[in-house]
């Protein structure tokens, strides 16, 4: 099939990218690369080192005889080139990984809530517009995140998508089927969010066939592609804003950093390793809707933990201080996560969990480049409201200097 992946210089995008093309598809990668710029802005690099996306690109050729396509566009803002794009190469399918996908950005400033804003619902409006407006008929594949339901207990497993409701009227009950309802967090998870809402319309207004992955928060470094060469490594964000709660864990452990618990660490996360991530895009291609269906929607994870429980993990395992801070987050200090993820399962998902070997891998990776990390980009200090940023903590580690 011929794939186009929107934001395939990506954390997830990339080992994307290799996975289906090892697959023999022909793979095009459209991408801005804004989130190289981000790196520029915050002064911050990836743990791992990472070529340029032509470089890269250059590098599988060589290694598979496979070749992996570059367009450099602007989604959110080039239009026109977007449609000309999918006029010109009818892909079958476009996997959507496009968006700013951090929480803590979109909540550092005004400036950055307006970018996410524009950026993310923009480029998913482009897209299905584009896709009407050009007749093609593919399979456009989202990938969101579980995080547009919000993190409050409700008691009972979020369901895949949609809740099956039942509303009083004059003539009785009726029963109804809705999107289930989101309570997002960030301004980040807030556009995903609008994005649920727009992929609706699409599907029954102009039949898009639309798949919708709610993902959990990514961890891991390899996959069985990124493996093959050393510059086809992934990224790795560490940093406040961009590192993942369990791989700022282990860099934190394998740097002699203190493992950094925000409040009472009783929020629980949905998880998914990076591997299982591409292999659930690869089974939402081989399972599409049909036009005129509604959007289909996946609960992406394969475990969920408490983040303290994560943190004492790590500890027994490495010997790291736990370290609770204030939380700069504004959410609830203790909540549960019941999440059903059985179409993943029944299509054939076979899912990673955290064992120790491959957290071990993931220390191991952090070890061999630690002289690449900044320290003081460690602590997570981007607050969601001015209350919470007087009290975020920026030196966990006592370091600054100190009037006596």
């Amino acid at each position: 099939m011929k794939i186009a992946i929107l934001g395939g210089d990506g954390f997830v995008g990339w080992p994307t990218t290799l996975h289906l093309s090892d697959q023999g598809h022909e793979v095009h990668v459209i991408d801005n690369l804004s989130r190289r710029w981000i790196d520029a802005e915050l002064g911050v690099q990836s743990l791992t080192p990472m070529d340029s996306i032509q470089e890269r690109c250059r590098i599988w050729h060589d290694v598979t005889g496979r070749r992996i396509h570059f367009h450099l566009l602007d989604l959110a803002q080039e239009y026109e080139r977007a449609k000309a794009w999918l006029g010109d190469h009818k892909p079958d399918v476009v996997i959507h990984f496009a968006e700013q996908r951090a929480a803590p950005y979109s909540m550092k400033t005004d400036r950055h809530k307006v970018y996410t804003v524009n950026n993310n619902i923009i480029a998913t409006h482009n897209l299905l517009a584009a896709l009407v407006e050009t007749g093609i008929d593919a399979h456009v594949i989202h990938l969101g995140t579980m995080g547009v339901y919000g993190y409050s207990s409700v008691g009972a497993p979020i369901p895949e998508g949609y809740l099956d409701v039942q509303i009083d009227t004059p003539a009785g009950p009726k029963e109804q089927e809705i999107l289930y309802p989101t309570k997002p967090g960030s301004v980040y998870h807030m556009t995903k969010s609008m994005d649920q809402i727009l992929f609706q319309f699409y599907a029954q207004n102009d039949g898009l066939r639309i798949t919708d992955l709610h993902q959990g928060i990514v961890w891991g470094t390899h996959t069985a592609q990124t493996r093959r060469h050393d510059q086809l490594i992934n990224r790795f964000d560490y940093d406040g804003d961009y590192g993942t709660v369990l791989n700022r864990f282990l860099i934190q452990a394998a740097i002699g950093y203190p493992l950094t618990v925000h409040g009472t660490g009783g929020q629980t996360r949905a998880f998914i390793h990076i591997q299982d991530s591409v292999r659930c895009i690869e089974l939402a291609m081989g399972d599409a809707p049909k036009a005129g269906d509604r959007v289909r929607i996946f609960n992406q994870m394969t475990e969920t933990h408490r983040v303290r429980d994560l943190a004492a993990l790590i500890a027994q395992q490495t010997g790291a201080k736990v370290l609770n801070l204030p939380n700069p987050r504004k959410e609830a200090a203790e909540n549960d996560l019941i999440v059903r993820n059985a179409q993943f399962l029944a299509l054939g998902l076979n899912p990673t969990t955290l064992a120790e070997g491959l957290l071990a891998e993931v220390v191991e990776v952090a070890r061999k480049y630690a002289h690449r990390i900044d320290r003081s980009r460690v602590p997570a200090v981007s607050a969601w409201t001015r209350d919470l940023a007087e009290k975020v903590e920026h030196d966990p580690e006592g370091k600054k200097l100190r009037a006596v």
